[in-house]
This record gives structure tokens, C-alpha cells and sequence, in this order.
């Protein structure tokens, strides 16, 4: 039996970043989307995860999805069968962007959570996406369905992340590093860092898409995510 698919969306999405994938790969194996909205430290949304993960599993989370799963990786190695890493970094956050998310978190705090997306929304797709009114709606949508009190445990969860680059030589198993072309956020000279620090990685750079590739180019991330799976 194919093992079970667990995927971490990113800051201020839901399942639906993920539902063209969820579509295409939940034919032949269980695909469930992990809890990332009710603690405030990626140790604890792991931990949270893995408490409700089958004791093996293949994982997948895009940006601060990647985080948590490096975070999996860093507390039980042994229950991942298979890694994809998307639109992502191992990095700690900088000081630069930690006071960038305090302003935001103070915009959530302050009553104007829907301003956020404005401010965000140009560096969060390609530049050809920019003017998808379709694809913005379904980000925006995303953000008021987290809603302003889990945005700001994300936030906080994402300042005070681990640099996780000291993991990525031991990993050990299928990986997939995925990068749109065009992701402002973390973009592909990241990708190629952490595919060159893995010894199984495969690196994928989607052309057309900026940091969220399963919106964006859906059904090229979900071939690649097939592949992955199929991987021996």
C-alpha cells in the first residue's frame, strides 16, 4: 500500500494551496494536509503533526510548510519515507524580516488584518500572475479563512525558527527541492543550496510561477510531486 502523503501549506493558506495536488495524487494513496494554525513554535506544530501522522509517511510543505517539515525531520527522521521541500529556505529568519512581520503582526493586532494582502500580494506570485484577479481572490480567501489570531502565531512561530541547514547533509531519503523561477520570497539560488546539501534531492525550478507554484502552475508541480512519489 502506498504510504500516506502529509502536506504543510504556508503562512496564511489552507488546503486549498495545495487542492490541484490533492486532486491529482489521492488516487492511489491517503492525503491528508497537517495542522499549522493553533500553536505559536514550529517545534510544537510538529510535534502536533507527528502526533497525528501515521507512523510512516512521505511529507511536503511549501514555505513555512518547509519549515515545519525540516522541523519533522529534526525531531523524527525515522517516520519520513520521502521529503519535498517547496518554494522554501533552511535558513533562520534575518532581522530584516523579522521586523518586517512584527509591522504586519501590528496590522493584524491593530483591526487591519485584509491590508496585509495588499502589501504581500506582489512578491507572493510571478509577475505574469500579478494581474490574476481568479488567483487573488483564492490567496486572499486563504488569509480571511485563517484569520488574524493564527496569522499572528504563525508569524511569531516563523521568527523564532532554527536554522536548519545543519540537517540537510543527513538527510537521507527521496527529496524533492521545488522552486518557482520567479519566487521573490525564496528564490531558486536558495533551491539549488539545499539540493546540493542533499545527497537524494532532485531539483525541480518551475517556469511560470513565483512563491506559490501549486497555484500558480498546478498541474507541473503535481507531476512533480508524482515523480517524487514514484521514486524508488
Amino acid at each position: 500500500m502506498a504510504e500516506t502523503l502529509v502536506l504543510i501549506p504556508g503562512l496564511a493558506c489552507t488546503a486549498r494551496l495545495f487542492e490541484a495536488q490533492i486532486d491529482a495524487l489521492s488516487g492511489s494513496r491517503n492525503v491528508v494536509v497537517a495542522d499549522h494554525g493553533q500553536d505559536d513554535s514550529i517545534p510544537a506544530i510538529a510535534a502536533r503533526l507527528l502526533k497525528d501522522a501515521p507512523e510512516r509517511f512521505a511529507l511536503a510543505g511549501l514555505s513555512m510548510g518547509g519549515y515545519v517539515a525540516l522541523e519533522v525531520m529534526r525531531q523524527a527522521p525515522e517516520r519520513v519515507q520521502r521529503l519535498a521541500l517547496l518554494d522554501t529556505s533552511p535558513k533562520p529568519d534575518t532581522p530584516e524580516a523579522s521586523q518586517d512581520r512584527e509591522r504586519l503582526i501590528a496590522l493584524a493586532r491593530a483591526g487591519r488584518f485584509e491590508d496585509i494582502h495588499a502589501k504581500l500580494w506582489p512578491r507572493l506570485v510571478h509577475p505574469e500572475n500579478r494581474s490574476d484577479q481568479v488567483l487573488q481572490g483564492i490567496v486572499f480567501g486563504m488569509m480571511r479563512e485563517t484569520g488574524a489570531d493564527a496569522y499572528i502565531k504563525q508569524q511569531r512561530a516563523i521568527m523564532a525558527r532554527a536554522d536548519s541547514r545543519p540537517l540537510l547533509p543527513g538527510i537521507e531519503i527521496p527529496t524533492l527541492i521545488l522552486v518557482g523561477e520567479g519566487d521573490a520570497i525564496t528564490p531558486p539560488e536558495i533551491a539549488r543550496e539545499m539540493a546540493d546539501m542533499i545527497e537524494w534531492a532532485s531539483l525541480a525550478v518551475v517556469p511560470g510561477a513565483g512563491h506559490l507554484s501549486t497555484l500558480e502552475q498546478p498541474e507541473r508541480v503535481a507531476q512533480a510531486m508524482r515523480l517524487w512519489l514514484e521514486e524508488g
